[in-house]
């Protein structure tokens, strides 16, 4: 089910349980100080004080073949720092009680009905199964100001014998909300988990409008003070780890995470950033962002937010939006992400935890080609960590950028092989 011009056969690894958890995000995470790796990462000057990282592509992240190791530790510091440098004022980690969303906000016209493909997740047989599901709602504060309030909606089965059970923590994708995930938290609450829905930034309660989300990337753009193509959300979700690693109905070391398109990205994101989530099944969200530039295979991700592409491309006075603009957005919105925190990079990171990408073979937006360097150096690095067998790549043939069963079933058998233990 893999393209045939990758190297290795990816998909169908049988499966070992190898799992990393790091204490809390202020103090160093318990990584080896080095991790095996053919490759080197050269990381280049990253303005992270100041409001963007643009420089020349003389000067760019490089990664040389030379036989020595990465650290593992110094690219997850640098993605923490730069994290830090938007923040607004520090808070206590608190939670408070929310009430269920009756009519959620989706940021799309017509808003979408139902998915068939998220129902399509295998849960238990249980006929009453709505009344025996415990649902939660809350708010996390991860941060001061109106988007540091997280909201969250939890599933988990009441009876729980008082044991501590695995979690997994679910992200939507643009536009949409943590009430569109609820298929999926009930199917994975009617197995033992506690499942756990969250609404990104600026979406769903975090939003206002239909133009919400519109509206912060091009802020963002203009002002260089928020990141919340993807970023801002990874902060929100380290500090989700610190809330649900404290929790007595949970065990800490079998916390994973998957997602969808946007919400592939923050998973693919937050377990490279964060080792307390153990295994990761982002679905239709891992790309090359560099590549695509290099390639010119942007334009489909471009699409996707285009309004903040349109006001670079006028503020840049380019006559259309080209490679320099797309270069400049992702500079200035997430810096690093077409550098230093690329998939070539923070891919082999989340190395020897279990990982399997899910995209389409023929997705415009996640291109097959541009994982082909993450797919060669993760394999090199989970091979030199003696556990291939936990990194796994499905690139369904025929399919676009789209969720499909067979992609929510594969991420579905992919927590139970390492987290049901």
């Amino acid at each position: 089910m893999v393209a045939s011009h990758l190297p290795h056969p990816i998909t169908r690894f049988l499966i070992s349980t190898t799992r990393h958890v790091c204490c809390l995000p202020h103090v160093r995470p318990h990584l080896p100080t080095t991790i095996p790796y053919k490759y080197q990462i050269q990381i280049g000057n990253l303005t992270i004080a100041g409001r963007s990282s643009s420089r020349s592509r003389e000067n760019e992240t490089e990664m040389e073949v030379n036989g020595t190791v990465t650290n593992a530790e110094k690219l997850q510091s640098q993605f923490l720092e730069l994290l830090r440098t938007r923040r607004s004022s520090q808070v206590p980690l608190t939670v408070e009680p929310a009430k269920p969303v009756v009519n959620p906000l989706y940021q799309e016209v017509p808003p979408p009905t139902s998915s068939e493909e998220m129902e399509s997740c295998p849960k238990a047989n249980i006929g009453n199964l709505k009344e025996l599901l415990k649902e939660e709602n809350l708010y996390l504060h991860t941060e001061a100001g109106e988007q540091g309030k997280l909201p969250l909606l939890i599933l988990s089965m009441k009876d729980s014998n008082l044991e501590k059970r695995p979690a997994v923590v679910f992200l939507h994708s643009t536009h949409k909300c943590k009430e569109w995930l609820r298929p999926l938290l009930e199917a994975y609450a009617s197995r033992g988990y506690v499942a756990i829905g969250v609404d990104s930034r600026y979406h769903g309660e975090r939003a206002k409008s239909l133009t919400t989300y519109k509206e912060a990337l091009v802020s963002s753009w203009k002002n260089g003070d928020t990141m919340p193509f993807i970023f801002d959300t990874v902060w929100d979700l380290i500090k989700l780890a610190d809330f649900l690693t404290q929790r007595e109905d949970i065990d800490p070391t079998r916390i994973g995470i998957t997602g969808e398109s946007l919400g592939g990205m923050h998973a693919w994101f937050a377990t490279f950033a964060d080792t307390r989530y153990a295994v990761a099944a982002p679905i239709i969200g891992v790309q090359g962002f560099r590549w695509a530039i290099d390639n010119d295979m942007w334009e489909a991700r471009v699409n996707s937010i285009k309004a903040v592409f349109e006001e670079a491309r006028i503020d840049l006075g380019q006559s259309a939006i080209d490679k320099k603009v797309v270069e400049k957005v992702w500079d200035r919105i997430a810096p690093g992400l077409a550098s230093q925190f690329d998939s070539p990079y923070s891919i082999p990171v989340i190395a020897p935890r279990p990982l399997l990408i899910l995209n389409g073979a023929d997705d415009p937006r996640c291109p097959l080609d541009g994982i082909e360097t993450p797919t060669k150096r993760a394999l090199k690095v989970y091979a030199k960590a003696h556990s291939s067998n936990n990194f796994k790549l499905i690139a369904q043939p025929g399919i676009g950028h789209k969720l499909t069963p067979l992609m929510v079933k594969e991420a579905s058998d992919w927590m139970d092989k390492f987290l049901q233990q």
